[in-house]
């Protein structure tokens, strides 16, 4: 219970007769019931002079309102009349943080459907409401779980900053291009995002002394570790999780949920992308929070140490599958779309071509190739969707300038790179086959076929497309611990009849190969492509 000392009234003018008043009703719920009604009682104060000890009153915090003070409201089209903490306010007002407005959510969807134009500005945004909105739900249906305002604005934090470290094209460049022009490279989106982070903290003064915003809305060392880790996972991986006691572990499950995958990053885009694809979502956010408890529980492994986790109602897993369905949905009909991914190779093709001839300048003055930014803050953050117009605007006159301008003006034109074969569902359990021993597989075949000519790998691009539910080809709500209504605070693994039942699918995973054609002999490759691929697949399990 928050109380109030006599310095705090002090603080703001109160008068010392209204102190002498509260002598032992210095709490502040008891301040909150306080009306101009009983200050004025027994005519000691006038009205005026009531109003003065409400809005000090104020000063100190004593009423919860609906907007806090120096906080924002935006209008989002997802979920209305959205708050926004100060303290993310000073991070949303950066150089670094506005970047993400010029990164689309979708990456090449977008010449796909039209509407997919919305970004990672927004959607972060959008994080950020919703990891607010479930650390509050579970604040005030289990408030003996101890979970601080402090908590929850590092949990806004978190979803805010979770992609601060996307490239250009979302994963096109983290996917395709890290790993062809830094071979053997471990790099990935999200340790950018908390290098961005410091970058973004380091160069904005964020946490300066005393005067910064984060200190100034009592953010400290520890809280920075905690939010990095909702990113990233363990900063150390010999000490694990270090900036939340073991018992509130659970709130690493809000962001980014590595337990099972049900978290507010694929609440949002899930909801944000079928509203801008005009695809159903049929999941309930809403609904899974109201119904989420935090349970201390041991998981399937029963031999590990039972740990305080996010479960939910036994009822909701109808819910859940819908969720699963939408993200299997959007896989198949928009991300691993045939012309989203056909252009995503052409991408690929051209930020390694211009790689060495499109340069940015890095902290200390140097020139930094594309392929170098991911060590330095600064040039990476000049990286973004409009890398396209820079190449297309560039003086370079190198021959792989000039090729990557010639595919991106085919990119521009609509003269795209033709899906020549795509296979049935195979089952990927069963699947070990690689993408360039396909490609040069097919192309023996189709040399053998058309004896005259000569093909090389560029003549080819094969894709491996997977679609599941998150987790290759497990089923995740088996993952999930389940509580019934008679027994709130006792949680279960879902037994796999449960779990599976007319609900789910009996296979969670499917792979596709799909071939596209960069060479003018179409028939010839196509022809090779279907005689390759099914002569040499036919010993793999299709998938049911």
């Amino acid at each position: 219970m928050e109380v109030f000392s006599k310095e705090n009234f002090n603080s703001v003018g109160l008068h010392q007769d209204f102190i002498d008043e509260q002598e032992g009703k210095l709490s502040k719920k008891d301040l909150q019931l306080l009306t101009i009604e009983s200050l004025m009682k027994n005519g000691k104060r006038n009205d005026d002079a009531c109003l003065q000890v409400i809005a000090s009153l104020k000063l100190l915090g004593v009423y919860d309102t609906d907007v806090k003070q120096d906080s924002k409201i935006v209008n989002d089209p997802i979920h209305g009349h959205i708050e926004l903490h100060p303290a993310c306010l000073a991070i949303i007002d950066t150089p670094q943080f506005q970047r993400l407005r010029n990164i689309k959510q979708l990456g090449m969807c977008y010449h796909v459907y039209p509407g997919a134009a919305h970004n990672r500005f927004e959607h972060s945004l959008g994080v950020c409401y919703l990891a607010g909105q479930f650390a509050r739900t579970l604040q005030k249906n289990q408030p003996y779980l101890g979970i601080t305002d402090n908590d929850i604005l590092c949990v806004e934090i978190a979803g805010l900053c979770h992609d601060l470290g996307h490239g250009p094209f979302s994963h096109v460049f983290d996917g395709l291009f890290i790993p062809v022009v830094r071979p053997g490279h471990q790099w990935k989106h999200e340790q950018a995002s908390i290098d961005m982070l410091d970058y973004l903290i380091q160069e904005n003064k964020l946490v300066l002394d005393d005067e910064g915003p984060l200190k100034k809305y009592g953010l400290n060392d520890t809280d920075i570790i905690f939010i990095k880790e909702q990113i990233f996972g363990p900063l150390d991986k010999t000490k694990g999780l270090t900036g939340r006691e073991k018992h509130k572990h659970y709130l690493y499950e809000i962001v980014s949920n590595k337990r099972n995958g049900i978290d507010v990053d694929k609440w949002d885009y899930f909801a944000r992308d079928c509203h801008h694809l005009g695809i159903k979502n049929n999941f309930d956010h809403n609904r899974f929070m109201k119904f989420a408890r935090v349970i201390k529980a041991k998981g399937k492994d029963t031999d590990k140490e039972a740990e305080w986790q996010i479960c939910i109602r036994e009822k909701e897993i109808s819910n859940l599958y819908n969720m699963f369905y939408t993200r299997y949905t959007l896989h198949k009909t928009a991300y691993q779309h045939r012309v989203t991914k056909t252009i995503e190779s052409m991408i690929r093709q051209v930020l390694v071509k211009a790689n060495d001839d499109l340069l940015f300048v890095a902290q200390d003055g140097r020139k930094l190739k594309m392929s170098e930014c991911i060590d330095d803050m600064k040039a990476y953050s000049q990286l973004t969707d409009n890398v396209l117009s820079q190449i297309m605007d560039s003086n370079s006159d190198s021959p792989n300038m000039k090729e990557a301008k010639e595919i991106v003006q085919c990119i521009f034109t609509r003269k795209l790179y033709p899906c020549i074969y795509e296979s049935d569902p195979l089952d990927p359990k069963n699947f070990t086959l690689k993408e360039d021993g396909i490609r040069d597989g097919i192309l023996k075949r189709a040399e053998e076929i058309d004896a005259g000519n000569k093909y090389v790998p560029d003549d080819l691009i094969v894709q491996f497309v997977k679609l599941d539910f998150g987790m290759k080809d497990e089923n995740p709500v088996e993952k999930l611990l389940v509580y019934s209504k008679g027994a709130e605070d006792e949680a279960s693994v879902l037994t796999k009849t449960k779990a599976s039942r007319v609900l789910g699918p009996v296979n969670f995973s499917e792979l596709f190969i799909r071939v596209v054609s960069r060479s003018p002999n179409i028939d010839t490759l196509k022809k090779a492509a279907r005689q390759y691929v099914e002569t040499t697949i036919n010993t793999i399990e299709p998938a049911e």
